[in-house]
């Protein structure tokens, strides 16, 4: 009994002594968490809101030594580097965070999804669009399908577009049928230029059966079965057109009537156009509707009436050419000419890109549909 006191006795101050040594140890490490890492971070915050991005990174990067533990100041560093458009410093932090070991499934996930997005910035799309495929099945999955489908269209993979499109579709990330049939069509115009007439019929099927009330799949039909003689087919398809879309029958009005004439259709063609020009006037319509009427005395009223009417310098432009006249009014007319040359271009109605031939999908920021139907002077 006696033994077991005194060992009793020897061990209380050394276990104290252990105890307070492991508190000061504790307290010591946490003030210096609080004193350093911290006040990193903030000073990081604070330099990022006064727009001192330089001063921020170096502020992080002082973070992120002093704790390299924390997966959330290696984010913050790597997304300024990115916005910063240092994207292989990016890459780095993020490719450093996909190599932790104890890294939880949902950060690593986290980091795959930066890293694409380095890849996408930096213009590496190969890279990019193997970070994005392998997000597929995570959190990240819509976003990264999305991300592939720009990068499908930008790349101008028309067909593995179609099946990330497809797949969004399916997942009830919404509509994407009008894009699927923009993917086929634009698959048909490639067949056909290199002379693959069956090819290209199966791709334009294909863009009808993904959205048949779309109007680019009736253009198509009805300018390849002109440009093969079959008027006959190429009226029937723009007919629909004009019962469907009558909005984007301005595209093809002129040939329409070309067609039209061919088949010596001209009066009946005549009458549906002026209905439609009653409802919506337009410069292409009024042009349409010149090749039809074979009286010059009456296009020559249109025009005025248009000109009247709508203040369109295409149709001033229209009338002084048909006006005999002396070299006055043929400068009148060339500067009249340089004048609407402006007004009868397209405009992207998302970003402003104008272009003097009408597109689906616009050059500038890559939006479908984004183009009016109606020129500038129209609208």
């Amino acid at each position: 009994m006696d033994f077991d006191l005194q060992w009793l006795l020897l061990g209380l101050p050394v276990a104290f002594a252990l105890g307070w040594l492991a508190s000061r140890f504790d307290l010591r490490q946490w003030k210096r968490e609080q004193k350093e890492s911290p006040k990193a971070y903030y000073q990081g915050l604070n330099l990022l809101l006064n727009e001192q991005h330089d001063k921020a990174i170096d502020a992080f990067i002082e973070a992120v030594q002093h704790d390299p533990d924390t997966s959330d100041l290696h984010f913050a560093l790597g997304n300024l580097f990115r916005r910063r458009g240092e994207y292989e410093r990016a890459v780095r932090v993020h490719e450093h965070l996909l190599q932790r070991a104890d890294l939880p499934a949902s950060e690593r996930e986290r980091a795959q999804y930066a890293l694409a997005q380095d890849f996408m910035k930096a213009g590496l799309f190969d890279r990019a669009q193997q970070a994005f495929e392998a997000l597929e099945g995570t959190v990240f999955d819509t976003e990264a399908r999305l991300a592939l489908l720009a990068l499908h269209e930008r790349s101008r993979e028309w067909r593995a577009a179609a099946e990330v499109a497809a797949k969004l579709e399916r997942s009830g990330s919404g509509s994407f049928a009008s894009r699927i049939a923009h993917h086929w069509c634009e698959l048909a115009a490639e067949a056909d230029a290199r002379q693959q007439a069956a090819e290209a019929d199966e791709a334009l099927q294909r863009a009808r059966d993904a959205a048949p009330q779309s109007p680019r799949p009736l253009i198509m039909a009805g300018q390849r079965a002109r440009a093969r003689g079959d008027h006959r087919e190429a009226l029937l398809q723009w007919g629909t057109l004009l019962a469907a879309h009558p909005a984007a029958f301005n595209l093809v009005a002129q040939e329409y009537a070309d067609s039209a004439r061919a088949l010596g259709e001209s009066a009946a063609a005549l009458d549906r156009l002026e209905a439609l020009y009653r409802r919506q006037p337009s410069a292409d319509l009024l042009a349409a509707l010149g090749r039809l009427d074979t009286d010059a005395g009456r296009q020559r009223q249109r025009v005025l009436a248009h000109l009247r009417q709508q203040g369109a310098l295409s149709a001033a432009q229209t009338l002084l050419t048909s006006t005999p006249g002396d070299e006055e009014v043929k400068a009148l007319h060339d500067a009249v000419a340089r004048a609407a040359r402006p007004l009868q271009r397209y405009r992207c109605a998302a970003c402003g890109f104008e272009a003097q031939n009408y597109f689906w999908q616009c050059p500038g920021c890559l939006g479908w549909d984004t183009y009016p139907p109606v020129r500038q002077e129209d609208q």
